[in-house]
């Protein structure tokens, strides 16, 4: 399934999906792209199937965490940051949490 949009397929106006909807519906689940749905000629929404949200908000989430881990090694890089065991005791100190000393 390819995500990316097909012009010529899936661009329809408001009226023709509701007009289409089991026919229109049965097309974003095999083709697992999105429509855009027009109102007087301008785009209006978009709609795609669950499934294919799902992916689409996964892979996201999966890039947003890479940006971050990367972030973070890119401070590590330029020799900012502090040594996990100074955060972690300010971290401790500051929730009152007591080290176990068993």
């Amino acid at each position: 399934m390819s995500t990316t949009l097909d012009i010529n397929q899936d661009i329809r106006s408001l009226t023709d999906f509701k007009r289409h909807t089991t026919e229109l519906t049965k097309h974003l689940k095999q083709s697992g792209r999105p429509v855009v749905l027009t109102v007087n000629g301008k785009a209006e929404f978009v709609i795609q199937d669950a499934a294919s949200y799902q992916a689409l908000a996964e892979e996201a989430e999966r890039a947003i965490t890479i940006a971050g881990i990367q972030r973070g090694l890119d401070e590590i890089k330029r020799g900012e940051g502090r040594p996990f065991s100074e955060f972690f005791k300010e971290f401790e100190a500051e929730h009152g949490i007591a080290k176990n000393t068993e």
